[in-house]
């Protein structure tokens, strides 16, 4: 799995770097390092007035927040890895 952060700048004032730490974080304590690729990407021209921009292979999402992250990361990211893996 490819999971992309925008770090433009409008992204980057949203909390992109709080994000990438989160998802290094969250990607670790659920030992899913050989599972996901975490990559900075350019802006997405998906601007949003919320959040940060976050890319899944090639679904794109708008507005993920360090509020959001926790949901964001079981629904899109932690239960289809370990649906594969069943």
């Amino acid at each position: 799995m490819i999971v992309q952060i925008c770090v433009g700048s409008s992204c980057h004032l949203r909390g992109a770097e709080q994000l990438v730490e989160l998802f290094q974080k969250a990607i670790t304590e659920h030992g899913l390092e050989g599972d996901i690729t975490l990559a900075g990407s350019f802006c997405a021209g998906k601007c949003n007035r919320v959040g940060v921009t976050v890319t899944v292979d090639d679904n794109v999402y708008t507005g993920i927040t360090t509020e959001s992250f926790k949901e964001f990361f079981t629904d899109k990211i932690l239960t289809p890895i370990l649906n594969e893996r069943d």
